[in-house]
């Protein structure tokens, strides 16, 4: 596999490739054409060759990929064959949620604890993993090697952990605060902003709408 600069576009649709391509091992599919791919994901044939060729020859001509071997391979680009430990800070319903996702263990994420400033909270556990109260979270921290941060509370309340988790080594952020989070450039953020993708879910049903309207026959 050879490794060169990719988009970030081609990374973010890998995961889907995994998906389904999880999805057909699991049906005992052996083998699939980038046409058949196409036709699930609603991306052109063309894209997927030109996606999977960043990384490598997985495919041939006329024959198609061999579905359990892209798999993995995928899996592997994604770094999922190793375990990543992380954190959740924030027990709300988003950080409860998160924490009760059953498909991060299966993925290989494995939550160490939960953190919160709710005194009721603490030694309770969640989805099997324990809650410790905020103030504890850069001791527990030096104690316990953890590669992710998962911060699902306020951005005010987030903003106050940028420098803790920077002192502590942390290697990535997984951020659902409403604010992009000053980490510095070795630390790996990836925000997740729910109401920006919803407003572009209110653009794309307008969108529709609008197309609709010019095209009264096609939606017959």
């Amino acid at each position: 596999m050879r490794q060169k600069n990719i988009s970030s576009a081609v990374i973010a649709r890998l995961p889907r490739y995994f998906r389904y391509l999880e999805e057909l091992k699991e049906e005992g599919v052996e083998r699939v054409s980038s046409s058949r791919l196409s036709e699930m994901m609603h991306v052109t044939a063309s894209q997927i060759r030109q996606d999977l060729n960043q990384f490598g020859g997985f495919g041939q001509q006329g024959y198609g990929y061999n579905v359990a071997q892209l798999h993995k391979e995928i899996g592997r680009i994604l770094d999922l064959e190793r375990e990543h430990s992380l954190i959740i800070i924030g027990c709300g319903n988003l950080g409860k949620a998160l924490a009760n996702y059953g498909n991060f263990r299966l993925r290989g994420f494995r939550i160490l604890g939960l953190f919160d400033v709710k005194k009721e909270l603490e030694g309770t556990v969640i989805a099997g993993a324990p809650v410790y109260m905020i103030e504890t979270m850069e001791s527990f921290l030096e104690e316990h090697p953890v590669d992710i941060a998962v911060i699902a509370i306020p951005k005010q309340e987030a903003l106050k952990l940028v420098e803790p988790l920077t002192r502590a080594g942390i290697k990535a952020v997984w951020n659902f605060s409403h604010t992009d989070l000053p980490f510095p450039e070795g630390i790996t953020v990836q925000n997740v902003h729910l109401s920006e993708s919803l407003m572009v879910l209110s653009y794309r049903m307008r969108e529709h709408e609008l197309y609709s309207e010019c095209h009264p026959d096609e939606s017959l």
